[in-house]
């Protein structure tokens, strides 16, 4: 902390890297947030004079600012109505679908809206609070994508970026929103905006141009690893695209260490020590795949081209909004299909496929990694993930296979995976058959380009790219 008590750089995310726990008799306590941000930033944060902004995840829970492993933590207060409304309705019910290709259809409600209005001008304003004269700001993901306006407009003098960890959509479905125009000039209040594909650079300059009228005076492509430029308002906001990554040599090192490898030996033993061990590991959501998934080993069990006696499958899926009714169907649908397949294949103390509904600690997840054979990630939306490179990470011995789809934005970077269309479920099954039964050569020359691929480009690189196109020492 500088004399004022202000910070001078600010990361800006829907949660806090910590989620508040209130026990029966009111107690409170904290635990670490699951999902893939808090990972990916806590390097970057490490010997900075940082702060974090963000909703510590129980509603109307008042908290004063502390500090968590040298990082300056910051609540916004949200009520319970504003969590149904900006975060399950318009964030999760709304935009989410939206940018992961109508997979379900979006809901456009006019209160919704309003609600992230003022939710992200209460972000802005804490935000604002908490810098230091000319702070560097880094605003984080969908949930947030009206913060760089506010912000600006309350602190011209701060650096800000803003970088988005979903897909940026096609621009014919972009202009389904009705708000479609706030938003971009929502991100277009950031000095930089980034994404994770070229993809996503090129949807959101299209749309600037459109969208933010006359106060848009011509832009630049970028070429590779530069951004591009869009003058607005008499600024130039840069835009580029940052693939996200992981702290990859630390996974490697844990997933080399004694206690992970025996836990991972005691994994392949528990399940019967099958021939092959096929994983998924997601958070339940509907553009993961999963069920997709599932019926395509289903039918390769039909069809006899593999064998519930050698070959076992397990699904970790970890809880996700678990209050929003179609994810509530969705869980029921996946326990259904999990149910069929081990009604007709599985033997007494022998199932063709585990399935765990619940989140499971770094180690013990690493340990599911090291003891698969093959790695299917299949969604049908992601923008990058993570889960395709942490199993990469994993692989020392360059054992396994990673079939990942063709709409993940890690497609592009590991072109070395069984690459498929999980719509295609017979080019889904094929590929899954090839990855099962891919000569040990194959498979090690495959696996050594992946973990080049994952091992050089690494989050702390991720994070120094995208601060020194804003214009950040690092």
């Amino acid at each position: 902390m500088n004399a004022a008590g202000a910070s001078e750089f600010i990361v800006v995310a829907n949660r806090l890297p910590v989620d508040l726990v209130v026990g029966e008799g009111g107690e409170r306590s904290w635990k670490r947030s699951p999902g893939g941000l808090v990972t990916a930033l806590e390097p970057m944060l490490a010997g900075r004079d940082a702060a974090w902004v963000g909703w510590p995840g129980v509603p109307d829970a008042e908290v004063p600012p502390f500090e968590q492993d040298g990082v300056s933590l910051h609540s916004v207060r949200l009520a319970a109505d504003e969590v149904n409304q900006y975060y399950e309705g318009f964030s999760n019910a709304t935009l989410w679908p939206l940018y992961h290709d109508v997979v379900a259809p979006p809901v456009f409600h006019r209160h919704w809206w309003h609600t992230y209005v003022r939710v992200n001008q209460r972000f802005a304003e804490a935000v604002a609070k908490v810098a230091a004269p000319g702070a560097t700001v880094w605003v984080q993901d969908y949930q947030l994508q009206l913060v760089p306006e506010q912000l600006r407009a309350l602190r011209p003098d701060l650096r800000i970026g803003f970088f988005l960890h979903i897909p940026f959509p096609p621009t014919e479905l972009f202009m389904q929103l009705p708000w479609r125009s706030q938003i971009v000039r929502g991100l277009l209040g950031a000095d930089l905006v980034g994404f994770h594909t070229p993809g996503g650079v090129r949807n959101f300059r299209w749309l600037a141009g459109r969208l933010a009228g006359d106060r848009v005076h011509g832009s630049t492509a970028g070429t590779g690893a530069r951004p591009g430029e869009i003058s607005y308002d008499g600024r130039s906001v840069r835009v580029g695209a940052f693939p996200i990554s992981i702290d990859s040599a630390a996974l490697d090192k844990l997933a080399r260490s004694a206690p992970v490898q025996k836990r991972a030996a005691d994994i392949r033993a528990d399940l019967g020590n099958p021939k092959r061990v096929v994983l998924g590991v997601d958070r339940l959501d509907y553009t993961k795949g999963i069920n997709l998934r599932l019926t395509a080993f289903h039918e390769l069990l039909m069809d006899g081209r593999i064998d519930a006696s050698d070959t076992v499958f397990v699904q970790l899926a970890t809880p996700s909004r678990e209050r929003v009714e179609h994810y509530k169907q969705m869980r029921d649908e996946i326990e259904l299909s999990v149910g069929r397949i081990n009604g007709e294949f599985s033997r007494v103390g022998h199932p063709a496929v585990h399935y765990l509904h619940q989140s499971l600690p770094r180690d013990e997840l690493a340990a599911f990694f090291v003891a698969a054979d093959v790695m299917l990630v299949t969604p049908l939306r992601d923008g990058m993930n993570l889960v395709a490179k942490e199993y990469v990470a994993c692989k020392s011995d360059l054992t396994g296979a990673l079939v990942l789809s063709e709409f993940a934005g890690a497609a592009g970077e590991l072109g070395s995976s069984f690459l498929v269309n999980p719509h295609d479920l017979d080019g889904l099954k094929n590929t899954m058959y090839s990855a099962l039964t891919m000569p040990e050569e194959e498979g090690r020359r495959r696996m050594r380009a992946l973990r080049r691929q994952v091992l050089t480009h690494d989050v702390d690189r991720w994070a120094r790219s995208f601060l020194a196109a804003l214009g950040v020492p690092t």
